[in-house]
């Protein structure tokens, strides 16, 4: 398929929260639009369970309005049924539909380096079969009735960096946009990334590109932007108990000054976070999802290490409200 004729996503100078398992619902979402996300992509949604009308997969995939624009991420391995996820994700019919409004994009998932998911030929595996990424590429992109992106890594390991004809086969499927994950599978999450290949992707393809990777201050979205000529860049682990990062960042690429907020607008901020997930999820399951996040906002203060101790055995939210008060009232 010829991209001459592809749908236009708006990705100029934007700043992206990344797709993170068990950690971008929509209540960190929501969070992070509010301190200067521009866009912002799901947890990953299993096409075949989506095709196979799991409830809880209908519930992941659900979009609101005040999150938008948000990309919808899928993962799978059979051009058919991502086509046809794709679809109903799109259009927003399919049993179990909770979306106010159908999502910007279909984000497809070739960079999850998680060995269930590689193990299966999904994810990252998909990096060693270029056929394959054309035939779910150009599968999604006819049945898509929004635009259609595509989450890279570098390659699969350090002796197959193919990035740039992955790249190259996603845009001639019909890619909207790319993402590159300036690693390669192998090497998981390990610190430093990859801004050579990142560049080599832009200069190669004409469609957007989103530059993610070791995005933690200001400075390295600046660094990454400047480098790799990227259109966005996507921010993932830096953002953990941090959503304050995309206004810094959002400052810092318009050259306007930034005002860190201070440890108690942090932890109100952690506050507000624990409530909004127990009010999504109800007590038990929100204060058990909520215990990684309210750990995380807590990294650096006083005493940090024995607080999240206290975090983790804690068993209500008023339990864990209380410990935060405590902190802000010393």
């Amino acid at each position: 398929m010829n991209n001459m004729n592809s749908r236009q996503i708006d990705l100029k100078d934007k700043i992206v929260l990344a797709p993170m398992a068990g950690i971008t619902d929509r209540c960190f979402r929501t969070l992070c639009i509010e301190q200067g996300a521009d866009y912002s992509v799901t947890e990953m949604v299993s096409a075949k369970a989506l095709c196979y009308a799991d409830r809880k997969t209908a519930v992941l995939a659900a979009v609101t309005k005040k999150e938008m624009p948000l990309a919808i991420q899928i993962f799978g391995s059979e051009p058919g049924i991502m086509a046809r996820a794709a679809k109903m994700l799109s259009t927003g019919e399919y049993e179990g539909c909770l979306s106010e409004c159908p999502p910007a994009a279909i984000d497809i998932n070739m960079g999850c380096p998680v060995r269930k998911i590689v193990s299966n030929g999904e994810g990252s595996a998909l990096l060693r079969d270029e056929q394959r990424i054309y035939e779910i590429v150009s599968a999604v992109r006819e049945a898509s009735a929004v635009p259609v992106t595509v989450k890279i890594r570098t390659g699969f390991d350090e002796a197959h960096k193919n990035a740039v004809s992955v790249a190259l086969t996603a845009e001639r499927a019909g890619a909207d946009a790319i993402c590159v994950h300036g690693r390669t599978r192998e090497r998981m999450y390990s610190p430093g990334v990859d801004l050579d290949m990142i560049k080599r992707v832009k200069d190669a393809v004409s469609i957007p590109v989103i530059g993610n990777g070791d995005i933690y201050s200001p400075e390295d979205a600046l660094r990454m932007k400047e480098y790799t000529g990227c259109d966005a860049v996507m921010i993932a682990r830096g953002a953990l108990g941090n959503p304050f990062l995309f206004r810094a960042v959002k400052c810092a690429l318009n050259g306007e000054p930034y005002i860190e907020p201070s440890t108690e607008e942090r932890i109100r901020t952690a506050i507000r976070h624990l409530k909004m997930m127990t009010d999504a999820y109800g007590e038990e399951r929100g204060v058990r999802e909520a215990r990684k996040h309210i750990s995380w906002y807590v990294k650096g203060v006083r005493g940090a290490p024995a607080l999240r101790d206290r975090i983790n055995r804690a068993e209500s939210s008023a339990e864990i409200s209380a410990l935060l008060n405590d902190l802000i009232n010393d």
